[in-house]
């Protein structure tokens, strides 16, 4: 009977939690909701179950499916520093507090995204003066899934002493900035895990919508095919090591062997974090995505430009809020390569390529870092400067500061700088590399402008001199009789810094298609 009443009890319990009207994950107390745009909000009820949400002057209903899914979209609304209650109700009433309406983005990408504050520098003082209630972040819990996921763990917290350590640093130093510019609360939502290649953040459709990218399921099937070849092999080299183990305890003898190493389990399965960190999110009311990631592609430039590309286009699609602002932060220096701790390399070069290539898209963005790296450290830790120059972008681009530079000098063309005979010492034959805009200068804050490399028809690049000059720099080598092509900070880690009169880098490149 005791157990009848147990289940009966539990019965009951389970039909009234389905029937609870329960908000997406991202609507909690502290949630900042994007103004200026329709708002979806959206969960989860009884099939048929009459919803109605409230927020301020505003009040829609509409009626879960049959899938217990509803959805409402809120008009427009003006921003908002002043708490305010989000109410939702159907069989029962859901209250949410401290709601404020300002700027919302999506900050996602790998460990340079992810990295918290408190691992950056200055976080002493950046924890003692983070006094700031209407910058808000939610952090999504690490979740991988195989298929798209609805809901995430996580909790809205505004920057103060003691919680902003463990924000992203760049994208909490990012909002900081928007918040004192625009005068308005700005949220963050943090979809970030370190380690991860691109492909995991794409949608299963997506990875399949084109030939090209055929190559990732291809890579990931022979990833556990090799994983099952190695546990097979793991496990008789085990049977073997168990089998002398136990002989030579039956001499009496000391086994000093190690056991053999298990193989590592494969990770980053195409889409599982989509599906469990993106999906959930889904159509939440955004201005904009900020994105650093790159590092676990270096090697595969060429996939990663039309995955980069792709994986853009797919999330302004699913967030169905049009072609929104997707600004990156390019790659910065470091010592990798094909050898171990190899700066000379150019895999990290031709992803930072990648990476420019996709600013054909519209309403993208790109910040240059390549010399606030960290030769001997992935995670470089100057993150105010990234964050400064994300802000950059969103503020003149995104929000209309016309006056506000945005970004550095870009490469604009060259042309033959002839040998100068009568120098002292003779000049050989050179070029002269334009950029754009001019009207900020060219400065190099080293003792001399580094980062160049010229080459002849031999396509062999030696490292050039180089000279600023009239808002242009001129570049030669000794070793080069005629140039016909340029470089600039084409290695893995560089020590160019040829900047503005800002301070804002130009960005690396080549003249070449070599």
């Amino acid at each position: 009977m005791n157990h009848i009443r147990f289940f009966a009890t539990a019965l009951a319990f389970t039909v009234s939690a389905l029937a609870d009207v329960t908000p997406a994950s991202l609507f909690q107390d502290h949630a900042v909701l994007q103004r200026d745009k329709p708002v979806p909000i959206w969960g989860t009820a009884d099939a048929g179950e009459t919803v109605s949400v409230t927020f301020g002057a505003q009040t829609l209903s509409t009626v879960a499916g049959s899938d217990g899914r509803w959805t409402v979209t809120l008009a427009p609304l003006p921003a908002s520093a002043t708490p305010a209650a989000l109410t939702l109700k159907g069989k029962n009433t859901v209250v949410l507090q401290d709601i404020v309406v300002g700027e919302v983005w999506l900050a996602s990408g790998q460990s340079n995204m992810e990295w918290p504050l408190a691992r950056a520098y200055d976080p002493d003082l950046e924890q003692l003066t983070a006094r700031f209630p209407l910058i808000r972040e939610i952090k999504v819990k690490r979740t991988t899934a195989s298929a798209p996921a609805t809901r995430f763990e996580g909790a809205w917290r505004s920057a103060t002493p003691e919680t902003v350590a463990q924000f992203s640093a760049v994208a909490y130093l990012f909002a900081r900035e928007l918040h004192l510019a625009l005068d308005v609360p700005v949220g963050i939502v943090n979809s970030t895990w370190g380690g991860t290649p691109i492909e995991t953040w794409m949608s299963a459709g997506v990875l399949k919508s084109d030939p090209a990218f055929a190559v990732v399921a291809s890579r990931w099937t022979k990833q556990l095919s090799d994983f099952e070849i190695a546990k097979s092999a793991h496990a008789e080299k085990t049977r073997a090591w168990e089998a002398a183990k136990s002989a030579a305890e039956a001499r009496g003898e000391k086994f000093v062997e190690a056991a053999p190493a298990a193989p590592k389990t494969p990770v980053w399965e195409p889409s599982a974090l989509y599906n469990g960190m993106i999906s959930p999110l889904l159509p939440y009311g955004l201005r904009g995505a900020i994105w650093y990631q790159g590092e676990s592609n270096a090697g595969r430039a060429a996939e990663y430009r039309a995955l980069f590309g792709a994986m853009i286009q797919s999330w302004r699609s699913d967030f169905a809020q049009g072609d929104f602002p997707f600004y990156w932060t390019q790659l910065a220096s470091f010592r990798t390569g094909t050898g171990a701790g190899n700066p000379d390399g150019t895999d990290w070069a031709a992803l930072r390529e990648a990476q420019t290539r996709t600013l054909a898209l519209p309403a993208t963005g790109q910040v240059v870092t390549t010399d606030v790296g960290d030769f001997s450290d992935i995670h470089p830790k100057a993150k105010l400067p990234v964050a400064r120059r994300l802000a950059r972008l969103a503020l003149h681009r995104t929000y209309g500061f016309a006056s506000l530079a945005d970004s550095g000098p870009v490469f604009a063309g060259f042309q033959a700088a002839p040998a100068d005979p009568a120098a002292q010492p003779a000049s050989p034959a050179a070029l002269r590399v334009n950029f754009t805009p001019v009207d900020r200068g060219l400065r190099q804050p080293a003792p001399a402008v580094a980062g160049f490399e010229v080459a002849g028809e031999d396509r062999v690049f030696h490292p050039a001199t180089a000279r600023i000059e009239k808002g242009s720099v001129v570049v030669g080598s000794p070793k080069v009789t005629t140039p016909v092509a340029v470089r600039y900070a084409w290695r893995n880690a560089t020590d160019a810094a040829l900047c503005d009169d800002l301070g804002l880098p130009v960005p690396p490149f080549r003249s070449d298609t070599w």
